[in-house]
């Protein structure tokens, strides 16, 4: 039945259908990738007391879990193009598996480094980007609310993983809980298997894209952002995309999504953009703050007298608000009237994270805490779901599983170093202060560069708007003197 269906050309819905099953399946990603690199910090205070270390050498691991799983980002989107989306997540779960597994035995803090930051980590890398892409590639017009769903999942993942990390620990010590963590970081292989590769006809994911294009300019926008990639990205159609789902190769009649041809240097075109260039730095400043709550809440919590059960329940909170962020700025940043409003609604949710982190300092109490919870919960799940969509709306979607490699692979070395320098400052300082001044400095310069690039596109969408409206008028007014009676009358009397 299936090769009948393939035969008689039937296409998979977009916006719809399986599609929402590849949502579930991202969900299940995010929740096995992200929510158990949260959960490390849970084992913090577990590693440096069995190990005897200090704190920037503990916090090596959380740094080099993160650190690997975006250095290695590139990768996952390479497997992903290379033979299919399918492949790359199935590998990543059995990765990831085995160096949990092999985590529970180890005897030193530096065998750690390499099965739980290094192994681990190079797992989740195959798996994290190529499920985020795909849901990129089976929604166009929902496609904010899709994300939103889908990464989700590392909010909820927190709320669940966390306390019951917690439970498992005290039962079983740290050994047990990551023999446990293991055998459900295996559920990513099944989640592999139900990535099925997307067949669209030619030009159908085009349409929907310049259709939503046509309703963000009826709101008032003059240059929506197609416009301006073609002003800095010179067009080369002739040049087929693997990623893009309408625009198979010429010799693939029933190409998929994720081609097997090898990648071209024209993948990565959109490196020369300069509103990528921007969001880049902005980026590098993000990722060198936002970790830093997420390793060092429960000891900061901790050191203030706040009870164990209590620390975890505040990671419980980050989880839960991370939920309603996700869903509610997908949600409400896919409406006609917010979608031109995209990073606008980013640089808030990063500005507010920021300021959240400088105020930490004075939270000295679980009553206190749990405010903070709930704000930098909310606008970490809103940024984190805007992610995907505004690198989707800078490069482009034929470009977007690159430019998620790229992106996350701007994230690595921040992640690597600022949890090691945030615990540097607490052993030099003895305080928890400085690292979280340090988180929320970074975070508000990533919302001042974020806001300089609205501003330069601003400007320059002023500059564009006489051209743009002659480029625009004249042919709808040529269509619509075409469409009267006269016209076609006149038509026919001068002939052929």
């Amino acid at each position: 039945m299936a090769d009948g269906k393939r035969r008689s050309g039937a296409v998979e819905p977009l916006d719809g259908g399986w599609g929402w099953v590849i949502v579930g399946c991202c969900f299940m990603v995010t929740v096995c990738t992200r929510a158990v690199t949260r959960c490390i910090s849970i084992f913090f205070v577990e590693f440096q007391a069995h190990f005897g270390a200090d704190y920037a050498a503990t916090a090596w691991i959380h740094s080099l879990v993160d650190c690997t799983t975006m250095l290695c980002a590139p990768v996952g989107s390479l497997v992903g193009n290379r033979w299919s989306c399918r492949v790359a997540v199935m590998l990543g779960g059995l990765l990831s598996s085995v160096g949990l597994l092999l985590s529970s035995f180890t005897t030193s803090l530096e065998l750690l480094y390499l099965t739980l930051g290094v192994l681990t980590g190079l797992g989740f890398a195959l798996c994290y980007t190529p499920a985020i892409a795909m849901v990129g590639c089976y929604f166009h017009h929902r496609r904010a609310l899709a994300f939103g769903i889908a990464m989700s999942g590392s909010g909820i993942g927190t709320l669940v993983l966390a306390p019951a990390v917690q439970m498992l620990i005290e039962l079983y010590s740290w050994r047990g809980a990551l023999l446990v963590l293991s055998a459900f970081v295996a559920n990513l292989c099944v989640c592999g298997a139900l990535l099925r590769p997307i067949r669209l006809r030619d030009g159908e994911g085009e349409e929907g894209e310049e259709a939503e294009s046509v309703g963000e300019e009826k709101l008032g926008g003059l240059v929506s952002s197609k416009l301006e990639l073609a002003v800095t990205l010179p067009k080369e159609p002739s040049v087929p995309l693997p990623l893009m789902a309408g625009n198979p190769a010429p010799q693939l009649p029933r190409r998929r999504c994720f081609s097997s041809c090898f990648l071209s240097i024209k993948e990565y075109r959109f490196l020369l953009l300069p509103d990528f260039l921007g969001l880049a730095v902005s980026f590098l400043f993000l990722a060198s703050g936002c970790s830093l709550p997420f390793v060092y809440l429960v000891p900061y919590a901790l050191s203030v007298g706040v009870r164990h059960q209590q620390a975890a329940f505040l990671m419980s909170i980050l989880g839960v608000l991370d939920i309603v962020g996700n869903v509610t700025f997908g949600w409400l940043t896919d409406r006609r009237c917010l979608k031109p409003y995209r990073l606008a609604s980013y640089v808030l949710a990063v500005a507010m994270e920021g300021l959240c982190c400088l105020f930490t300092p004075l939270l000295r109490s679980f009553s206190l805490l749990v405010p903070f919870a709930v704000l930098y919960g909310y606008f970490d799940g809103a940024y984190v779901a805007l992610i995907p969509v505004v690198t989707a709306d800078v490069v482009g979607s034929p470009y977007l599983s690159s430019a998620l490699g790229v992106v996350y692979f701007l994230h690595a070395i921040p992640y690597l170093i600022s949890p090691p320098i945030g615990g540097w400052l607490v052993d030099v300082t003895g305080s928890y202060s400085p690292t979280f001044f340090l988180s929320g400095v970074s975070l508000l310069s990533s919302a001042v560069v974020l806001s300089a690039i609205t501003g330069i596109r601003h400007c320059r969408r002023l500059m564009l708007t006489p051209a743009a409206k002659r480029q625009s008028v004249r042919p709808i007014g040529l269509l619509q003197r075409r469409k009267r009676p006269e016209y076609r009358q006149r038509r026919r009397d001068e002939g052929p």
